[in-house]
């Protein structure tokens, strides 16, 4: 038995958590450099506002009816998504973090007996109570025999207010019946171009999609596919594994932003190529990754009246993924990048050919320098204290170039003048 706990418009009520007054109220998060809304609240939806909009498309509206507007908080979001997947971590004997607000949990001792299951309800609201006493976060739980339906049950915990926030799919009526009502695009792992094919072929809603047979899947789609409809059967067949829990194998890593103020000169571009080279670099040792290619490129906004775009492609003697070979490479080549009366808008360093770094095939005549012994020492120390705790002088220390954030509320768990005084 699986289950799925997510967590109710994560980016909203972790704005809430430090501000109490806010609850109950309208609320929206924007994205970088306060572009497009990213998350809004219930509160804020039935105004009349939308997700994934540009936010001066919505400003007016959101005047009009006092909502709280918010920038990104990356650093509080995070450190409440640690605290809130530790709480969660308690409640089962395995865990899987499968985005920053939500995870999947495994009970092994469970079985189809009802004394059993009505414990695994009671266990679910327990979860759930404990989460909101520790962290003030409201999650939403979805149980069932295979990941694909224990994200469908999250998803109609989280819809359908009669299940109060709890889900349990296990009962073949309630699920066959359920099954006519849910398109086929709910569904995980049937992205939008599949549902469109699927609609050609009258498929619209799930029980539709069960009554393929095999052949049809096999000819006109991929394995994906053919695991989705058995998941949906209740045949476990994705497996527990971090490659294949709805995730395709890694080809490419990118760090990639829209500058907060327009980048004028030479080094402010070295400097912020820089910064998004080390984090691509600390993206690709978590993981356990070597690149053999780098890209890196620097372009101007595509609605200026003559838009500019200029990339670099460097490939390695050997993989890296050591902050200080990535870093000279892009200095090495920032003419190629940097052309003069240009005013860059978007940056973005990407990590290409990555192979794993324990299954490397060195050359006896090529040098092998990846500092992997200093690159420990920095992430042990930035994973501890913070991002840049320590970092490369090539990223400077007066970072204009940052993305703008100008609703941002204070950090009041990852920094020291930003954390709340009580008085007693």
């Amino acid at each position: 038995m699986f289950a799925l706990v997510d967590a109710n418009s994560f980016y909203c009520n972790a704005e809430q958590v430090f501000n109490p007054k806010w609850r109950g109220k309208p609320l929206i998060v924007l994205s970088n450099n306060d572009g497009c809304i990213v998350a809004a609240n219930k509160h804020a939806i039935s105004l009349g506002i939308k997700k994934f909009v540009p936010y001066f498309q919505a400003k007016s509206l959101c005047k009009k009816h006092d909502v709280i507007v918010c920038s990104s908080n990356y650093e509080l979001y995070a450190d409440l998504s640690s605290k809130m997947m530790q709480v969660i971590g308690r409640f089962a004997p395995e865990q899987y973090i499968y985005s920053i607000d939500e995870c999947f949990l495994r009970f092994n001792y469970c079985n189809n007996s009802e004394k059993n299951l009505a414990g695994l309800i009671k266990q679910a609201t327990q979860l759930r109570q404990t989460v909101w006493k520790e962290t003030r976060l409201p999650v939403c739980v979805g149980l069932a025999r295979t990941l694909t339906l224990t994200k469908l049950a999250n998803h109609l915990a989280k819809r359908d207010q009669h299940y109060q926030g709890i889900c349990l799919l296990e009962d073949k009526k309630v699920i066959s019946r359920l099954f006519t009502q849910i398109a086929v695009s709910d569904v995980w792992g049937i992205g939008r171009q599949t549902a469109k094919k699927l609609a050609l072929l009258g498929v619209h809603n799930i029980t539709q999609l069960l009554a393929i047979s095999p052949y049809v899947l096999k000819t006109n789609f991929n394995i994906e596919l053919q695991r989705t409809v058995q998941e949906l059967r209740g045949e476990a067949c994705i497996r527990w594994d971090n490659s294949e829990i709805g995730k395709a194998d890694q080809q490419q890593i990118f760090s990639t932003r829209s500058v907060g103020e327009r980048i004028t000169n030479r080094y402010a571009l070295q400097q912020a190529l820089a910064k998004h080279a080390a984090i691509a670099a600390a993206k690709a040792r978590k993981q356990g990754l070597v690149c053999g290619t780098l890209n890196a490129f620097a372009a101007t906004s595509p609605f200026d009246k003559r838009p500019r775009s200029f990339k670099i492609v460097v490939p390695f003697t050997s993989p890296t993924n050591s902050n200080t070979r990535i870093i000279q490479a892009i200095t090495q080549r920032i003419h190629d990048l940097y052309k003069s009366n240009t005013a860059y808008y978007k940056i973005g360093v990407g990590l290409l050919n990555l192979s794993s770094e324990q299954h490397q095939q060195f050359d006896l005549f090529i040098k092998h320098d990846n500092d992997e012994n200093l690159m420990q020492v920095l992430d042990k120390i930035n994973n501890r204290y913070g991002r840049d705790t320590l970092f490369s002088a090539q990223q400077g220390i007066n970072e204009k170039w940052s993305m703008r954030r100008q609703f941002l509320t204070p950090q009041y768990s990852t920094k020291w003048q930003d954390i709340p005084v009580i008085r007693c």
